[in-house]
């Protein structure tokens, strides 16, 4: 009895070894080729914390920056945090040069700069930056509480939409109708509940149509293999103009009838909620918020630490190889981007059920680009795109009270934090980002 070995077809890609051993064919040289020292992380760092050295500490103010963090309701008070903006920020800014300087160092020995350099490093910088722009202000003294329970609730519909991108992405599909997922969600929540009086009816009719846009894109764009992102972009357009005619030509014309939504107001899990500065972020927050942080750990451990989310990345990242092993491709592309556009609606469902009481025209206001520009700064991770989708509802935050308490930084500078913070995020600025890599490539059996 003789075997025959098979040898690898020339311009054919072959599966990588799922033990992540070498191949088995032999190779009498082997080439190892070192990875070229990427210097964009260290120096974006460094010029950060020389601007904040400048502006943060040697011109910032001489006032004292104060914040609350305990709250009238709160079970025990604690005293407000004050602090000297000009010698706060000089310590943070000197601390911050002090990590640059060892992310250089690290660099100039070809070793890769710790994931927790960069977080402590963005952690001091927003630190630095709220002192500056509170000891600033006319009114020197703000809630930190409010800040940080405001920024939460800001960011749920990103956390939804970038979750909702983590799904479609880790799994091949390019997610660009996030966008159109949100609005789908907050119009059919917003009729659904005002003619049923039941928010929660709503809520599930939100998550329904946020599944059929996705559907849509899937099957355009896994069935017909039509390039994905102009599938997306077709969707938000088509989206935002049936949402937007009929709000013009039912909702409006009968607002009472269709227009009404019930509202889910704030549940509080009683002696937890009183919590200061914990209680509003975690324990005051409607049933989406709720259902908001158990998505992120459903998704996290269900992509990471079980079966299906084996196969899910394994399906991203190599669809060739995870047909052999099996694996239905486009199946399991097409009902995880499904998923993520039922995880989408639920999103948009806050707008018209948490945020305000009815639906207006273009109501998601571009947050879909915002959730997709969390889903890249987290790096296609559920928990890092949730910290994303918070930097970016803190930035949105801090805008509406910088006009408040009157400080002399622009409104307008705040509005454009997002996207600076997009743009590095995209450049690989702030740490190489790499994207699963099979997303955006159609799978074709055969």
């Amino acid at each position: 009895m003789s075997t025959t070995a098979t040898s690898p077809q020339p311009g054919k890609p072959q599966p990588a070894p799922l033990d992540g051993g070498a191949p088995a064919a032999k190779h009498h040289h082997t080439t190892v080729t070192a990875k070229p020292v990427t210097w964009k992380l260290p120096v974006t760092l460094l010029v950060l914390a020389v601007v904040a050295f400048i502006f943060f500490g040697l011109m910032g103010p001489h006032q004292t920056a104060k914040f609350g963090i305990s709250t009238g309701s709160d079970f025990f008070q604690l005293p407000a945090l004050e602090v000297p903006a000009f010698l706060g920020g000089i310590v943070l800014s000197v601390i911050m040069l002090a990590l640059a300087g060892y992310a250089v160092f690290l660099k100039t020995r070809n070793r890769k700069v710790p994931a927790w350099v960069t977080i402590a490093f963005i952690a001091l910088f927003v630190a630095a930056f709220l002192i500056w722009v509170v000891g600033g202000a006319r009114t020197t003294s703000i809630s930190l509480a409010g800040l940080i329970a405001g920024s939460v609730t800001l960011a749920v519909p990103l956390v939804f939409g970038s979750l909702s991108g983590v799904l479609c992405e880790r799994v091949g599909v390019v997610n660009i109708a996030i966008e159109g997922q949100l609005l789908g969600g907050a119009f059919t929540a917003a009729i659904i509940a005002t003619l049923t009086h039941n928010p929660f009816l709503g809520l599930l009719a939100a998550a329904i149509a946020g599944a059929l846009v996705s559907m849509i894109l899937a099957l355009f764009s896994i069935k017909y293999v039509v390039n994905q992102i102009i599938v997306g972009v077709v969707l938000n357009v088509l989206v935002s103009g049936v949402t937007g005619f009929l709000f013009s030509t039912v909702m409006q014309a009968d607002k009472d009838k269709f227009n009404s939504p019930a509202h889910l107001d704030p549940i509080t899990i009683p002696v937890l909620g009183d919590i200061p500065l914990i209680g509003p972020i975690l324990f005051k927050q409607s049933l989406i918020g709720y259902l908001m942080y158990i998505a992120v750990i459903v998704v996290w451990v269900g992509l990471f630490k079980t079966k299906w989310g084996l196969r899910v990345r394994a399906v991203g990242e190599h669809p060739q190889a995870a047909d052999t092993m099996g694996i239905k491709v486009n199946a399991t592309r097409f009902w995880n981007v499904t998923l993520g556009g039922a995880i989408a609606g639920i999103g948009g469902s806050f707008f018209t059920l948490v945020a305000i009481d009815s639906f207006t025209k273009e109501i998601s206001g571009g947050r879909g680009f915002i959730a997709l520009a969390a889903l890249i700064f987290g790096r296609w991770n559920p928990i890092g795109a949730f910290f994303a989708a918070l930097l970016f509802g803190f930035a949105d935050n801090l805008q509406s009270i910088v006009t408040i308490i009157g400080t002399p930084v622009p409104s307008q500078f705040m509005a454009m934090l997002p996207y600076l913070v997009t743009v590095l995020a995209v450049a690989g600025l702030v740490g190489r980002s790499r994207p699963p890599a099979a997303s955006g490539i159609p799978y074709v059996k055969g």
